[in-house]
């Protein structure tokens, strides 16, 4: 399988990190997992942090433990925005929140997902997995894209090694015909992966200075397999995680190099590089090739405007 660039990144850590006093993160689903992991390591930076998930007492225990490390975490501020990607009324108060509070952001990342859930719909209709991972993720970078272009930052989309098994299917989209919940996760986290990369595009094409990037955990263990509906998915995962996964706090070493290292490439994809880039070294990933079609990719986007009532401003 390809890269999608050649970086030159290799056996990347977080000891690369520059200083990153005065530039804002915020992180959907930074209250758990990859998402917190990667809130910490920034915060021990000195950046500032928000976190943005859709339980405001998980939220604010999360806030409190980061606040709480002591000296592992730097001098920035830490923050929380109550934000449902589940919900579009929700997103869109918590944009406008956001645009209130807080100023430039120099990374948007979109962390926050559900994984292989029952076949369910989101406040507005649309399938859960899809509706949330994809969707939810799109209309919020739409109304985010102001604060980022102050700072010229990125926007950083967290995909999956799944995304190597997902279809995009248009006369299924929301598979209202035989929902099936892996398919539905590879499908959403493909559409992740085609999102960050048609963005990366239109911003080129019109030259922003903003970067779109994506990366991915490789298999780490984290909430997210604990929430999956099937019974025999969670034992499954409790077995493979104690004996293939690795900790959630190296799972979040690709979003880290995606949000913050400064030879991060727009349009690149960060991830581990060891067998079928489950763990190992972290720099340039395998990409499926279905995730580079560009018409597709372009169909997807004109879609998700329409569900979502919302275009971007480049």
């Amino acid at each position: 399988m390809p890269h999608l660039t050649e970086s030159g990144i290799t056996n990347w850590t977080p000891e690369r990190l520059p200083d990153l006093s005065g530039r804002r993160f915020i992180i959907t689903g930074g209250n758990s997992g990859i998402g917190f992991e990667a809130a910490h390591l920034l915060a021990a930076r000195n950046a500032d942090v928000v976190i943005a998930c859709r339980n405001e007492a998980k939220g604010k225990r999360a806030l409190e433990k980061l606040v709480n490390a002591g000296a592992n975490v730097g001098a920035g501020r830490c923050d929380l925005l109550v934000l449902d990607l589940a919900d579009m009324a929700s997103i869109r108060a918590a944009s406008a929140e956001a645009s209130k509070r807080f100023g430039a952001v120099h990374a948007l990342i979109n962390n926050a997902g559900v994984m292989q859930t029952p076949k369910s719909t989101t406040a507005d209709g649309f399938e859960l997995q899809l509706g949330t991972n994809h969707l939810g993720h799109f209309l919020w970078t739409a109304l985010m894209m102001p604060q980022v272009d102050q700072d010229a930052g990125r926007v950083v989309t967290v995909s999956s090694i799944m995304h190597k098994f997902g279809r995009i299917n248009f006369d299924n989209l929301m598979m209202e015909r035989g929902y099936n919940a892996n398919l539905s996760y590879n499908r959403s986290k493909l559409a992740n992966l085609m999102f960050a990369l048609e963005l990366h595009r239109r911003l080129e094409a019109v030259g922003s200075h903003i970067k779109s990037i994506a990366c991915h955990p490789g298999y780490s263990d984290t909430p997210l397999q604990s929430k999956v509906g099937n019974p025999l998915f969670k034992l499954a995962y409790t077995v493979s995680n104690a004996v293939f996964a690795q900790d959630a706090a190296r799972g979040a070493w690709p979003t880290v190099l995606a949000a913050a290292e400064t030879d991060a490439v727009s349009g690149g994809y960060y991830g581990p590089t060891g067998f079928f880039d489950a763990r190992g070294p972290v720099g340039d990933s395998d990409v499926e090739r279905r995730a580079l079609d560009a018409n597709v990719a372009k169909r997807l986007w004109q879609v998700s405007e329409e569900l979502v009532g919302e275009s971007f401003d480049m």
